[in-house]
């Protein structure tokens, strides 16, 4: 489950609004909201999300974890052109072993890219 997928359940469940109630005030169909919430479907439009906040009065708090969650889900990642090959080839090597890291790993690598203050 993405990191969107587990907000915007989150968020459904704890205003009580079912998937049915949300895809009728959203425009879109039952089935959609649950590809989404499922994370079977990525990240919708920022035309989806503009909605969503504006159809569930979302507080400033809720939008900025919203467009976190958003970022986070992200699937696919632009190198830009100017990067040292060396870079591309450890972000090639990450995407290989993404699926068989372990949480001591990653929590490894955010410290090495995110050292704490």
């Amino acid at each position: 489950m993405s990191s969107f997928s587990k907000y915007f359940n989150q968020l459904r469940m704890s205003l009580s609004i079912h998937q049915v109630g949300l895809a009728e005030l959203l425009g879109h169909e039952q089935s959609y909201i649950s590809a989404l919430e499922a994370g079977t479907k990525g990240p919708p439009t920022p035309e989806f999300i503009e909605r969503l906040i504006e159809v569930l009065s979302l507080s400033e708090e809720q939008q900025k974890k919203l467009h976190q969650a958003v970022e986070a889900s992200q699937r696919k990642l632009i190198i830009p052109s100017d990067v040292p090959e060396d870079i591309c080839w450890k972000v090639q090597d990450l995407r290989r072993h993404l699926n068989t890291l372990c949480p001591a790993e990653i929590n490894i690598i955010r410290e090495i890219i995110e050292p704490p203050h």
